[in-house]
């Protein structure tokens, strides 16, 4: 897997209650494949993951939200856990940047709640999704079609149900990446 995405930038937006595996697995497999990357945040110095049933491991912010530029990566990674992506969804510049990446044709790839910033930003509307089962009402419910499926791709819009499904998800990304810039409407 080594030198798959040598060169490229990818960027994973997350805050605090993210689900611990599903920001930290595709993190680490995905600098593997030799990507470089940068896990960004509206908090400055670390953040803290949800592990399952408690309170996680905290993880190195990279860089501040303010900071991040669409322009300077390749793909945008949202790691699910119920409290991070509520707490994203209601943060203007996180849709913002989100939104940016999608408009430029790049990858966006979301997990488990994750898909709750996709159907925020209007990305989710006329596209095949997947997400964790209790979000299925609202991902119909945005216009998407929901599977229930491990991974679902959609023009560079990858999605997954849940870390039962991490492996497909980061080769997914990887070979979405590979791909380069995707053609879709703005959304």
């Amino acid at each position: 897997m080594a030198s798959q995405l040598d060169g490229k930038r990818i960027l994973i937006l997350a805050t605090h209650g993210f689900e611990q595996s599903e920001l930290e697995v595709p993190r680490d497999k995905l600098k593997a494949a030799g990507a470089q990357v940068d896990v960004v945040s509206p908090e400055a110095g670390e953040i803290k993951g949800w592990d399952v049933k408690d309170w996680g491991r905290p993880v190195k912010v990279d860089k501040a939200l303010d900071q991040a530029r669409a322009d300077d990566y390749d793909a945008i990674v949202l790691p699910g856990g119920q409290i991070n992506p509520d707490l994203l969804r209601a943060n203007d510049k996180a849709l913002s940047l989100i939104k940016a990446f999608y408009n430029s044709g790049k990858t966006v790839a979301a997990v488990c709640h994750a898909p709750w910033l996709l159907v925020e930003t209007g990305i989710a509307r006329g596209r095949k999704m997947t997400s964790y089962h209790s979000m299925k009402t609202d991902v119909i419910n945005a216009g998407a079609q929901w599977q229930d499926v491990p991974v679902a791709t959609d023009q560079g819009i990858v999605t997954s149900r849940n870390p039962g499904d991490l492996d497909a998800f980061v080769s997914k990304i990887i070979e979405e990446v590979r791909e380069g810039k995707h053609q879709r409407k703005a959304a």
